[in-house]
């Protein structure tokens, strides 16, 4: 008869522990740094962008605001070390966003950093992956090697896309 008693009771404890779990979850919120996989060579068309996007560029902004603390649930974005987190050399702040996206310099280029954690608000304005914000940047990338070009472009709006014609 103290058998049936001791597997309930472990059952009971069980579920003590999923119950802990999940309210530890609810007191350390996930947050997650990640790279923006974009090689920026251009702070002007960088600029442009977010103009485009209706986002703030804030030049020489040292600190962009993200979770805070990194609480170890993801690997650390390649080559950038704790204490680097929330450091930049410019920001890039994003209407009704909690949130906002750190522009690292690294040599001759830039990364772009931000923490995608939902209640941010970034990945709502600049899309899956930053989609939003990559699609931005290369267009106005375009524009430029186009027009030092001498050439035409037409942007042609369809759907969740934009195509660019480009003529002599």
């Amino acid at each position: 008869m103290q058998r049936p008693f001791r597997v309930s009771h472990l059952r009971i404890q069980r579920k003590r522990r999923s119950l802990t779990k999940t309210s530890n979850e609810r007191r350390n919120p996930l947050s997650h740094i990640a790279k923006i996989e974009l090689e920026i060579l251009s702070l002007g068309d960088l600029k442009l962008a977010c103009k485009r996007l209706d986002f703030t560029f804030m030049e020489n902004q040292q600190n962009y605001k993200w979770y805070g603390r990194w609480v170890r649930d993801s690997p650390l974005p390649e080559g950038i070390i704790i204490e680097e987190l929330g450091k930049c050399d410019h920001a890039i702040r994003v209407n009704d966003c909690l949130y906002e996206i750190g522009v690292v310099q690294r040599g001759s280029k830039y990364i772009l950093l931000w923490d995608s954690w939902h209640k941010g608000g970034l990945e709502q304005k600049i899309g899956k992956d930053a989609g939003i914000l990559k699609q931005a940047y290369t267009i106005e990338r375009i524009r430029r090697e186009a027009k030092i070009k001498n050439y035409q472009v037409k942007e042609i709006k369809q759907d969740k896309s934009i195509r660019l014609v480009l003529r002599i």
